[in-house]
């Protein structure tokens, strides 16, 4: 199972996590050619809504993330801002880890859209 898991500003657009998740596809893919797209998109709870256009335009199903189970991932990327505020290092790849399972992996730590509004990484796990 391929989860990718975004984190985003109140005002991301569908092209801003289209564009995250892009790069982070981009460059999984150099080092797994072939590797499929995501089965589950994850994010906050106060952010699912925003991503059901692009679950529905790629047929994953979506996933809300709390934030205990956010809180519970320990990720690569260290932003004191979002520690501040949500209480993980990246958000992206907290859901991404939370949601892939207790053995799950990061294959991309988060890669950021251009106008910086969404964040997306992905992680690979067996929980479905």
């Amino acid at each position: 199972m391929i989860v990718a898991g975004f984190g985003c500003r109140a005002g991301a657009s569908a092209a801003a996590l289209q564009a995250a998740l892009d790069a982070a596809l981009v460059t999984v893919r150099a080092r797994c050619p072939g590797l499929p797209g995501p089965d589950v998109l994850a994010a906050p709870l106060d952010r699912l809504a925003m991503l059901e256009p692009l679950a529905d335009a790629l047929g994953a199903r979506l996933v809300g993330v709390d934030e205990v189970a956010l809180r519970g991932q320990h990720t690569p990327t260290r932003s004191l801002r979002i520690l501040a505020v949500r209480g993980c290092g990246s958000v992206a790849e907290a859901a991404a880890l939370a949601t892939a399972g207790p053995l799950s992996r990061l294959l991309v730590a988060r890669h950021i859209s251009p106008d910086r509004s969404a964040t997306c990484a992905l992680a690979q796990g067996s929980q479905t």
